[in-house]
């Protein structure tokens, strides 16, 4: 079930209350799940149950993105204003240095708290800022034609599309390499989410001068690409290994920038050996 938590963020121009949603379950050390730009905490859903039967999971919706408000004005929506809220919002759910995994947005905002020091193990699924400038500038374009396709689509369309195993591919096969596995429901909720995201415009400016070049040391870290990685190419998966060189890489067989959906066995067992 759901729930929202508010908690203080400092900043240059002084303190804000921050809000987010998120879902909890499990027992365990803390396990922190972030989703990529444009999703939503429920990206998580195959996952969730597996591994909170090892870990108290709390997977959360950044904000401006799922139902998560949108930071307060005079917050900017880069790494130096998230990362700090994601620890205050472990501090106020008293999940402080919690593992963490993440994909796309959040692989890289799991990796900026592992630099940090704030997380005990780092699981970065097909994590942003590992790209070429050619390559930044085609993701880009992808995600802003993703969004704009949702935001023209009126909400009859969307379920209909939905519907069928062709119409969820229209829809979500450029994240996911199967994307007939997820439901009817889900497709439409998640397509909402992205038509919806009030930080998607910031978030991706934001990300346009992003290049992760510095190094995560002192804790267990895994890098996971998906061989069917149609938004941010597997080579990435190369230059995070040589940036981050005590990292381990590992493949993704058959799974899209997604992975959670295409193979949740497969992930759950690469984010649990890394925890461990």
């Amino acid at each position: 079930m759901a729930a929202e938590v508010s908690f203080g963020v400092a900043s240059p121009g002084g303190p804000h209350t921050v809000t987010m949603s998120y879902e909890r379950a499990g027992a365990g050390e803390p396990l922190l799940l972030l989703h990529g730009i444009g999703h939503h905490r429920q990206a998580w859903d195959p996952v969730f149950d597996i591994l909170a039967a090892e870990h108290d999971v709390i997977a959360v919706d950044l904000p401006g993105f799922g139902r998560s408000p949108a930071l307060p004005g005079g917050l900017a929506y880069g790494l130096q204003t998230v990362v700090p809220a994601l620890a205050a919002l472990c501090e106020a759910l008293g999940a402080e240095r919690p593992h963490v995994a993440g994909n796309s947005l959040g692989g890289l905002l799991a990796l900026e708290l592992g630099r940090e020091k704030l997380v005990r193990s780092v699981t970065a699924l097909s994590p942003g800022g590992f790209w070429s400038p050619a390559e930044r500038r085609y993701a880009f374009a992808t995600l802003l034609a993703m969004r704009q396709g949702a935001r023209l689509l009126p909400l009859p369309a969307i379920e209909r599309l939905a519907g069928s195993a062709a119409g969820r591919a229209a829809l979500t096969s450029t994240i996911y390499a199967r994307p007939w596995r997820r439901s009817p429901e889900a497709v439409v909720a998640e397509t909402l989410a992205l038509r919806d995201a009030t930080g998607f415009k910031e978030t991706l400016t934001a990300g346009r001068d992003v290049l992760f070049q510095e190094d995560v040391t002192g804790l267990p870290v895994t890098v996971a690409w998906g061989t069917r990685d149609r938004l941010l190419l597997r080579r990435q998966g190369i230059r995070a290994k040589h940036a981050i060189p005590g990292a381990r890489l590992v493949r993704l067989p058959g799974c899209g920038h997604v992975p959670m959906n295409d193979d949740p066995a497969l992930v759950a067992r690469v984010i649990l050996d890394t925890c461990r």
